[in-house]
This record gives structure tokens, sequence and C-alpha cells, in this order.
């Protein structure tokens, strides 16, 4: 992943708050997850053809 998605210091309280750390492939692997939902909510949006706002509604 060449670019990272999400604040890592961020991700990194709530894991290290819950008790864990994070491994060294944690935050590439949850960018690439995020990058996925992301590109699957566009092509939702694109096969209807009626909006150009990608909503909470299209992430399922």
């Amino acid at each position: 992943m060449a670019e990272t998605l999400v604040v890592v210091s961020k991700v990194k309280k709530i894991v290290k708050d819950a008790g864990f750390r994070t491994g060294g492939d944690y935050i590439d692997s949850l960018s690439n997850k995020i990058s996925s939902l992301i590109q699957a909510s566009i092509e939702k949006v694109k096969a209807d053809g009626k909006k150009k706002t990608l909503g909470a509604e299209d992430l399922a």
C-alpha cells in the first residue's frame, strides 16, 4: 500500500487503550481494507448512475 488511509496515532491509541499492540503489518492491512471498501462504494454508485455523492448507504 503506497498511501496510508488512516491516522496511525489514533488507531494505535485505540488498540493500546484496549490493552493490545499493533503488529507491523496492521496499519497497511487496515488501509488496504479501507481502500477496498471505498472502491466497492464507488462501483455501487457508478452502477446506480443516479448520484455522484457517496453516502453511508453505499458502505453495504
